[in-house]
C-alpha cells in the first residue's frame, strides 16, 4: 500500500521514472535517536524525511539508464499509531499520510510558511484521492489528519 502511494506521489509530482525512496517503518527510540543525532531535538517524531536531491543524487544502472535518488523516509509506528486514534482513522491511513508528506518534504516541499502550508496541503489530498480512486476506495471514511 504505501508503495502504491508513493508511486501515485512520484508520478504527480513529475519525478523522473528510475527514481528512488527509501521507506523505513521504525519505533519511537529510533526515530528519536535519528532527530537527536540530525535535528538536534531528542525527542521522537512522527516522520523524518533525508532528501538526496539537494545534491543531485544520481546512481549509474547497468542499462545505461540513470537511477535518481530522492532520499529516505522514515515513520514511527508507534507515533503513527497514537495519532490514529487521536484523528480516528486506521493506522493504514496515517500511514499513508506520513509517506506523502515525507515524500513532499524529500522534493523540497515545507510548510514554514501558510502558503507553504497550504500548497503542500492541497498535494497532500491530491495524492490521497488519486490513491483512492485506484484502490475503489470512499474518500469519505479517508479522514486526513492536519500534518502540515
Amino acid at each position: 500500500m504505501l508503495k502504491k502511494v508513493l508511486l501515485i506521489a512520484m508520478k504527480l509530482t513529475s519525478q523522473k521514472e528510475t527514481s528512488e525512496v527509501s521507506l523505513l517503518l521504525t519505533n519511537d527510540q529510533e526515530i528519536q535517536e535519528l532527530n537527536k543525532l540530525y535535528r538536534n531535538v531528542d525527542s521522537p517524531t512522527d516522520v523524518l524525511a533525508f532528501s538526496q536531491t539537494e545534491n543531485g543524487s544520481e546512481f549509474p544502472l547497468l542499462d545505461g539508464k540513470i537511477e535518481y535518488l530522492l532520499g529516505d523516509i522514515i515513520i514511527s509506528v508507534e507515533t503513527a499509531q497514537r495519532q490514529a486514534a487521536a484523528f480516528g482513522h486506521s493506522l493504514e491511513q496515517e500511514l499513508i499520510i506520513l509517506a506523502i508528506h515525507g515524500f513532499l518534504h524529500l522534493i523540497g516541499f515545507d510548510h514554514l510558511s501558510e502558503s507553504e502550508a497550504g500548497k503542500m496541503k492541497y498535494l497532500e489530498k491530491t495524492i490521497i484521492e488519486k490513491f483512492l480512486s485506484r484502490n475503489g476506495n470512499n474518500n469519505n471514511n479517508f479522514k486526513n489528519s492536519e500534518k502540515s
